[in-house]
């Protein structure tokens, strides 16, 4: 029996054969149990792990549907249209989900109907019944008011009226009814009956293409995994060229005998439809995942689906037949990352702003977009002036860091020497100043706009390059008295 807490008492929340037996019921008080039957073992109850419990037979469901929705605390929601007859048909299906969940010691119901609210009752009060489509009312029809799924208090209202079956709201007028007891009680009588739709949300998403594979004898080796990958992928690239489409996210689910699945997934910086590539990424994944992904008594079922595609661009390569440099190193990447994750690479790309700690932001390489050959200049239109950007450093500071300056051959001038570091440095040479100003976009309404910053490019006596800057001009408020920065160095 297990127990939970409910107003500052403890209550049954569930209970077994030999419980109800024993005439216990579900909301009584453990005090009371106990007082009636001493040597009744009670367990509390754990929400946390039940919803884990729950959420692992939803992907173990996903071998007959991807459509599954978890259905409150204890039930599952199958949308099996035109699943059935890949397993022999309704019933076959359904002894066959019974008999699995049965050997992994799982005492289940269902029910099979053409609408989710007459499945639902007949899992809940018939336990194993398949209801053909048009006989919903005559399953309803004498089951309680809870077969509706209304509220406790609806129900309670229902029955102080006289209502007490389904039958019986059925056949009362339906204007009062809904005057009386809300809009809710039709809507969920209409839906099991097939009058209105009800759409059954999956938990999941479902993939746009999937192949599967149903294994007579059950495998456990990886090097057996990468085989089946290559042909799963070899059936994927027909319809892949088929709809002009590569993927870029791609999952590998291992159903194992005994209910447990293991979700594999790998993202792609570009489209890819070429089994052997596919294979090489799902070797790094699953030699990254090697001691954390256990076979049991083996996998009986492997299934490769495509999470996310993207339109294919055929590029005509070279005589060799050979790879551009850029798909290589996109494979490389993609081989890196699924090995050591997502973050493992990553692409500095441009951003505009003016502040040059801004100017470049880090994104994973997947993410970065890809580069763009330069649209070729007619010959009657004049080359564009060439305009050199100014140097940067070759190593440019996180966050720039705070130098002394203690005297400048002029006020706006670079500095004679300066302190970083606890070490005194002598400029030799200097270059600018290169001025760049506060972003006045970014600049939010009554807020002190932030101090100009004047570079310069320094080179000390030793030979060593820096590259400095003053943040804010002399002449100003005392307060806001120019400071120096080091914020790169060039060698």
């Amino acid at each position: 029996m297990i127990s939970h807490r409910d107003s500052n008492a403890q209550r049954i929340a569930a209970l077994d054969e030999q419980a109800e037996a024993l005439k216990l019921k579900r909301g009584m008080g453990i005090a009371d149990a106990r007082a009636m039957h001493p040597s009744i073992d009670v367990v509390e109850a754990d929400p946390e792990a039940d919803r884990r419990l729950l959420e692992g037979l939803a992907d173990w469901c996903d071998r007959y549907t991807p459509l599954v929705a978890i259905d409150g605390e204890d039930g599952l929601f199958l949308d099996v249209t035109g699943c059935t007859h890949l397993f022999g048909g309704e019933r076959a299906m359904q002894d066959e989900i019974l008999t699995r969940f049965f050997e992994q010691g799982f005492d289940v119901r269902a029910g099979l109907a053409s609408t989710p609210g007459a499945a639902w009752a007949a899992a809940r009060f018939h336990g194993d019944r398949i209801v053909a489509s048009g006989e919903e009312e005559a399953l309803l029809a004498p089951l309680p008011l809870s077969a509706l799924r209304i509220a406790p208090e609806t129900r309670i209202s229902l029955e102080s009226v006289g209502l007490r079956t389904a039958g019986a709201v059925m056949a009362a007028p339906r204007a009062p009814l809904a005057r009386r007891f809300g809009a809710t009680l039709l809507l969920r009588l209409d839906q099991a009956l097939g009058r209105l739709d009800e759409a059954v949300s999956p938990r999941l998403p479902v993939a746009p293409l999937s192949v599967e594979r149903h294994l007579a004898e059950p495998i456990m080796l990886t090097d057996d995994i990468e085989r089946l990958v290559s042909r799963l992928a070899i059936a994927l690239k027909t319809d892949l060229e088929r709809r002009g489409e590569g993927a870029r996210a791609l999952a590998l689910l291992l159903f194992r005998v005994d209910g447990a699945v293991s979700r594999i997934a790998v993202g792609t910086s570009r489209p890819m439809r070429e089994p052997q590539l596919i294979r090489k990424l799902f070797h790094e994944r699953l030699t990254a995942l090697e001691h954390s992904i256990d076979a049991g008594f083996g996998f009986d079922l492997v299934r490769l689906s495509v999470l996310s595609v993207a339109a294919f661009d055929l590029a005509q390569g070279d005589l060799a037949g050979e790879a551009s440099d850029d798909d290589d190193i996109a494979l490389f990447a993609d081989r890196i990352r699924a090995r050591l994750g997502e973050a493992a690479v990553l692409k500095p790309v441009v951003v505009e702003s003016h502040l040059p700690e801004r100017a470049v932001a880090v994104v994973p390489f997947a993410e970065a977009p890809r580069r763009r050959m330069p649209p070729k200049q007619s010959d009657r239109v004049a080359p564009p002036m060439t305009i050199y950007p100014p140097e940067r450093p070759v190593r440019l500071f996180r966050s720039p860091e705070p130098i002394e300056v203690p005297a400048t051959e002029i006020p706006e001038g670079p500095p004679m020497n300066f302190r970083w570091r606890r070490a005194l440095y002598r400029v030799a040479r200097a270059e600018g100043p290169e001025r760049i100003a506060a972003e006045w976009w970014r600049q939010l309404p009554g807020e002190e706009e932030a101090p100009t910053r004047d570079y310069y490019r320094i080179e000390d006596s030793e030979g060593r390059r820096y590259w400095l800057y003053r943040q804010g001009l002399y002449g100003g408020a005392p307060q806001a008295a120019p400071r120096w920065f080091m914020h790169g160095v060039f060698a």
